[in-house]
Formats: C-alpha cells, structure tokens, sequence
C-alpha cells in the first residue's frame, strides 16, 4: 500500500469539505506548507494537493502553495483542481508538482486530454474516478457527466493510463468507511489498473480492507486532521514509491 495523505486549500488554507460540498467546509490549518512538511517529516513520499477554489473557478488558483511546498519538501506532489489547458498543465508542472490530478477534462474532453498525454506522457497524470450513483461527476463535482464508471476507466485504459484514484462521493468527508465494495467492482472489471482509494477513511482498519481489495494505496485526509489515525501508525503501514 501507498499511502498519499491530502491537502485540499480553499483561499490558501488547508480544509476538507463533506461531499464536496463547499457549504460544509472546516478549516483545519493556515498555513498548508507547514501541514506538508508535517507530512514529509513524519515519512510519506507523496500528496495528494487539491485546489478547490480552482476547481470552483474553473482556473488554477493557488498555484504559489504548490510552490512552496514543492521548495520546501521532497514530496511527490500529484496537483489538481483548475488544470483546463495546455498552459495550466505547463504552469502546474513547471511549478513543481510530480504529476497533474485530471478528472473532468478526461471524463468531459477525452480528445484533449489524449493530447495532453502524447505531449507530456501518461505518468505524469493521477486520474481521478469521481463516482456518484455509478456515473462521474466533474466540475469540482457539481455536476454528472452521465458517463458511466465502467465506460470511464475503458475510455481512459485505452489512452494508456495505468495509474486512477476513485472516489465514491458519498463517502467522501464522513470517515464511515471506504466504498470497498466500488472498489473491488472496479478491480473485478480491470484488474491490471493500480487503484488509489479516496475517502471514507476513518482508521487503519480501513487501510487494511483496501488492501485485502487490491487497491495500490489510499489517499487519506480528513481521519489525519481529526486524529483518528496517526502519521506514525499510516507511515508504519506504507510502503516506499
């Protein structure tokens, strides 16, 4: 298992939304460069980094977060929330991040992201399966592409992408447990695919259970800022990149 803990920033402060609702939206920290550090001290080697004022705006916003933390640690960054052009991803990368988190334009503009793949190559997106009632949902989630999950990971497999994170919408914020049975649906269906887990975690028994699915890792968020895991517990069950 990998573990990749998250960060999401709204106006330049570290939250977490339940459901994605920006309505049910607690600030955790002020400062996400130092959450970070806290991340990279404690031994993880990757994050999960979400503008969600981009995602809101449809814009990269918080572009300047991304590079401090990429100055200020060692941590392979995967970014996202914004990313709509061939200039966001120049900018993204540029500014450090290891990887571009894509989820609406693959699901909306599947041809443009094919573009972006032959020109940047398939590793350097984390794709994003943002699930509810078995259809992806884009825009910072707000609104269903009518694309069905199954049809969603076909499309992008034939792109080359090897590497997704799904999340079960639902689940997300409310740390009652990972959609384990999305998962092994979505492994069941395409097994060579390496599966990064997102929301619902809420303790280490859960990292567990998504290991004995099958999934590669887990992006874990809200169970750290809560205290119900602990850096050195995930840090002890992860393993290198």
């Amino acid at each position: 298992m990998q573990i990749i803990p998250a960060i999401d920033i709204i106006e330049g402060k570290a939250v977490r939304l339940t459901e994605g609702d920006y309505l049910q939206k607690i600030v955790y920290d002020h400062d996400p460069v130092a959450v970070a550090q806290k991340f990279a001290d404690a031994g993880f080697e990757r994050l999960h980094l979400v503008d969600l004022d981009g995602a809101k705006a449809g814009r990269v916003q918080n572009l300047r977060i991304l590079e401090s933390i990429a100055d200020k640690t060692n941590l392979r960054i995967d970014f996202g929330g914004g990313v709509r052009t061939n200039d966001d991803v120049d900018r993204v990368l540029n500014a450090g991040a290891w990887q571009c988190t894509v989820g609406s334009i693959a699901a909306s503009h599947p041809e443009l992201f094919s573009q972006w793949i032959k020109t940047y190559g398939g590793q350097k997106f984390f794709v994003g399966a943002d699930v509810r009632d078995e259809t992806i949902r884009v825009s910072g989630w707000a609104e269903d592409s009518k694309l069905l999950w199954n049809a969603f990971f076909e499309k992008m497999i034939a792109l080359g992408i090897v590497e997704f994170f799904c999340t079960d919408i639902s689940k997300d914020g409310k740390m009652l447990g990972p959609a384990i049975d999305l998962y092994k649906r979505i492994l069941l269906a395409f097994p060579k695919i390496d599966l990064f887990a997102s929301g619902g975690v809420s303790n280490i028994e859960d990292i567990r259970a998504l290991d004995a699915a099958g999934c590669k890792g887990a992006i874990v968020g809200k169970a750290i800022y809560e205290n119900l895991v602990s850096l050195k517990e995930l840090a002890q069950f992860n393993t290198p990149c």
